[in-house]
C-alpha cells in the first residue's frame, strides 16, 4: 500500500500575508469596480441614465468615500490607538454607520433642499443621490475598513 502525502502543510504560516495597503490602488478600485458592475447593466439594457450615474455619481462617490475614510484610517502613516485596539467589525460598523449616514443627508439636501431653495431645478438625476450617495457609502467605507484592517498589526498587550 502506497504512503499517502500529507496535505495539511504544517510548515506553512497558516494565512498568507496580504497585500500592503496603498491608498491610491483603493481609490482606483473604489471607483473602478462600481464603475464596471452598474454601467455594464445599463450599457447593456440601453439605460442611459444608469449608465451616466455609474461614472459619475456612484463611482465618483465611491472613490471619494475611499479616498477620505483611507486617509482618516491612515492618520498620517500612524494609526489611531483605538482604531487598531477595536474588533474589525466594530470599527466597520462605527464608519458604515457615520459615513452613510452623512451620504444620506447629503442625497437629501440635493435632491430635495436644493431645488426648494435654489435656482436648481428637480431633476431624475437629484432624485438618484438619495439612493446612489448612501449605497456606494456604505460599501468603500466597509471594503477600505476591511482591508485597512487586515493590513495593520494591534498594539502588543
Amino acid at each position: 500500500m502506497p504512503a499517502t502525502r500529507d496535505t495539511t502543510h504544517r510548515n506553512r504560516p497558516s494565512s498568507r500575508p496580504s497585500r500592503p495597503f496603498l491608498l491610491w490602488r483603493e481609490v482606483l478600485t473604489a471607483y473602478a469596480a462600481p464603475a464596471l458592475m452598474a454601467g455594464a447593466p445599463g450599457v447593456v439594457t440601453g439605460q442611459r441614465d444608469l449608465a451616466l450615474a455609474a461614472c459619475t455619481s456612484i463611482a465618483g462617490t465611491s472613490a471619494v468615500v475611499a479616498l477620505l475614510v483611507g486617509i482618516w484610517l491612515r492618520h498620517g502613516g500612524r494609526p489611531r490607538p483605538w482604531t487598531v485596539a477595536v474588533p474589525r467589525t466594530a470599527l466597520t460598523t462605527a464608519l458604515v454607520i457615520l459615513t452613510t449616514g452623512a451620504a444620506a443627508l447629503l442625497g437629501w439636501f440635493a435632491a430635495q433642499w436644493l431645488p426648494a431653495h435654489t435656482p436648481v431645478t428637480a431633476t431624475p438625476w437629484l432624485e438618484r443621490l438619495r439612493i446612489d450617495l448612501p449605497v456606494s457609502t456604505a460599501l468603500a467605507t466597509t471594503i477600505v475598513t476591511l482591508r485597512w484592517r487586515s493590513t495593520t498589526t494591534p498594539p502588543p498587550a
